[in-house]
């Protein structure tokens, strides 16, 4: 893709697709499995000795997923994809830049996401909208595209 500044000094890119909202909710479960689940794993069994405890301890749950945010937030400020996303072959890419965020926008829009997941309309607004984006997109700043 080719950058282009207009005579505003907006920089923009030429060939920008948005990526697929299939192919996101598929790097999102990959992501998952390769990262989330081996947190929960040694959290539950390895620190706190079972399932029963982990169930029972809301702050191991909020830590792990703390956790799976921060991990997720490093990925997609260092190399603007994550396990499940370079799987997939889509990149996030900041909206007034176009490059990869910075690691406190990336932080921000994971708890975006969860705002996004617990009302359910901030996901499904990305099936009404041309441009693709959820909730959580729009209040980060973040745009998903596919790479080529």
């Amino acid at each position: 893709m080719r950058r282009k500044t207009t005579k505003h000094g907006e920089v923009k890119l030429e060939n920008e697709r948005a990526a697929r909202v299939s192919k996101r909710i598929k790097a999102f479960i990959v992501d998952m499995f390769m990262i989330n689940m081996p947190i929960l794993y040694f959290t539950a069994y390895i620190i706190l000795g079972g399932r029963s405890e982990f169930l029972n301890n809301q702050t191991a749950i909020f830590a792990c997923t703390a956790v799976f945010g921060l991990i997720l937030s490093i990925f997609f400020a260092a190399a603007g994809q994550s396990p499940g996303y370079k799987a997939y072959q889509i990149k996030l890419v900041d909206i007034h830049t176009k490059e990869k965020p910075r690691f406190f926008r990336a932080y921000f829009r994971f708890f975006c996401f969860i705002f996004s997941g617990v009302t359910i309309a901030g996901l499904l607004l990305a099936f009404f909208r041309t441009d693709r984006k959820c909730l959580h997109d729009i209040f980060s700043g973040t745009f998903c595209t596919e790479c080529k």
